[in-house]
């Protein structure tokens, strides 16, 4: 990954080649909470404790100005 870590709202491309959005981070800035873009079912959640394996898509500036 380059620049900063993938922040809540920031659509990203996980270690498994998911195209994800961050929809928290948890334990003081250690576990980043990942979730599908479209699901039906908002309970669909995954976790990684590995920020630098996230690879920012769009920043969630940019998915608001531009969906």
């Amino acid at each position: 990954m380059n620049g900063p870590l993938p922040w809540v709202g920031d659509q990203v491309t996980d270690a498994d080649g998911r195209t994800v959005i961050v929809t928290d981070i948890r334990l003081g800035g250690t576990v980043w909470v990942l979730r599908p873009i479209y699901t039906g079912n908002f309970a669909t959640r995954w976790e990684t404790t590995k920020p630098e394996t996230l690879d920012v898509v769009k920043r969630r500036s940019e998915r608001i100005a531009n969906p």
